[in-house]
């Protein structure tokens, strides 16, 4: 399938159809043509009104089916929004403080150290500078990381203990991995640095533990249902299973490319309800559910007359959060990020634009933004009121530089 007409013209909202246009011939000629990605699929919309929406390529690398508004991705790291989300729903509710102390909903946390020196054999720790918060949950400061990062022995501490392995966390709630986590020390004592990890896992427990539901019943009666983001889920059912494509894996070194996880009923970890509700990772969507959860936060909250946040608190939430208003570069240093580190600060649940000009690409201040494991990404621009949401399934993140790629293009468009 190519590009998808809407009601509303590019021009109608002060963009370039033509400049619009470019972008599906220039992703399709760059990376889809050759085989470089199996897809691309890219939506924009302005004022609200979808005004670009195209999908380019396969469900497989080799062949397969057209993709379509109806294709089912792994957004992977485009979960930790919603979950975010979900806890500032609670949050305006009076349940939940940013200032709470995680053990206040998960106890196990009240004991957990900080890595102290030595190696994986015998290392030592020590008592955390201050308690871990909430708020160090939103903004990834709790000192927690993934096992995937290569950058600290923790890490490799999280990989012997598999910790949150998609597809082999079948045996362990998502309650039963965050007090593993909690026995686990942690990288540095929270608040002291930026470091992407299971943060926002840590936080979906706190959202299970504070309202009395599983992670999927919250999201499905709460977020999901009133959205009308009919095709978002933890797993896809049997009915829907032709739609997922396939998923794929480049490695860094070789750039040999595998699949990672098959389509449809071939599929290892989306074909049926899992046990571990993954608050960082774990939903498939399509762009169309995932522009409607974008669509309620650029109006403030709400979405057809129905609210799910304050105007103040999405507001809140696009602040940068970050001790000393600092960037995930000045606080995370080589740390693995979703979005660009120069530049971002980061709010509670995505990275939120500081300085423009440090990111290298055209964009509004206060820019809120993040994306998924599997090259899937979204950004909300309220100055311009722009949301953008780009998909394939190529693990891993920046394997190409199509997001800041999808993004001068983007703006490119801009008449006025």
């Amino acid at each position: 399938m190519a590009d998808t007409e809407h009601e509303f013209a590019p021009e109608d909202v002060g963009l370039n159809a033509g400049r619009l246009n470019y972008i599906s011939d220039y992703f399709d000629k760059a990376y889809v043509a050759d085989g470089k990605l199996p897809c691309m699929a890219t939506m924009v919309s302005r004022n609200g009104q979808i005004v670009h929406e195209s999908y380019r390529g396969n469900t497989h690398l080799e062949g397969g089916s057209p993709i379509g508004p109806d294709t089912i991705f792994r957004i992977y790291s485009m979960t930790k929004p919603i979950t975010s989300v979900a806890a500032m729903m609670l949050h305006d509710e009076g349940i939940i403080r940013l200032d709470h102390e995680i053990s206040r909903y998960i106890p196990e946390f009240a004991e957990t150290q900080v890595w102290d020196g030595g190696d994986l054999k015998d290392f030592k720790t020590r008592a955390p500078d201050r308690p871990m918060t909430v708020r160090d949950a939103f903004t990834h400061t709790t000192g927690v990381t993934y096992g995937f990062l290569f950058q600290h022995e923790v890490d490799a501490l999280y990989r012997g203990e598999k910790i949150g392995n998609l597809g082999e966390g079948d045996g362990e709630t998502l309650g039963e991995m965050c007090a593993r986590i909690a026995k686990l020390p942690l990288v540095f004592s929270p608040g002291e640095r930026w470091n992407y990890g299971h943060s926002t896992d840590i936080l979906g427990r706190v959202v299970e533990v504070a309202s009395g539901q599983t992670l999927d019943v919250f999201f499905r009666e709460r977020i999901f249902e009133p959205l009308g983001m009919v095709d978002t889920d933890f797993y896809v059912p049997e009915s829907k299973l032709d739609r997922l494509m396939a998923c794929y894996a480049k490695n860094p070194i070789t750039g040999e490319v595998t699949m990672s996880d098959g389509a449809g009923a071939d599929s290892k970890a989306y074909k049926a309800q899992p046990k571990l509700l993954n608050a960082g990772g774990g939903l498939v969507s399509t762009l169309r559910d995932y522009h409607r959860f974008c669509l309620m936060l650029l109006q403030g909250g709400s979405l057809e007359g129905l609210r799910l946040l304050s105007p103040k608190t999405v507001e809140f939430m696009r602040l940068n959060h970050l001790p000393g208003g600092k960037t995930i570069k000045e606080m995370g240093d080589q740390t693995f990020s979703e979005a660009r580190m120069e530049g971002n600060g980061f709010g509670l649940g995505g990275s939120t634009l500081v300085d423009v000009a440090e990111t290298l690409t055209p964009g509004s201040p206060g820019t809120f933004s993040w994306g998924g494991l599997a090259n899937t990404f979204f950004w909300i621009d309220p100055v311009e009121e722009i949301i953008a949401i780009q998909a394939t399934q190529m693990i891993p993140t920046g394997c190409y530089p199509i997001r800041p790629q999808f993004q001068q293009l983007v703006y490119a468009a801009v008449d006025w």
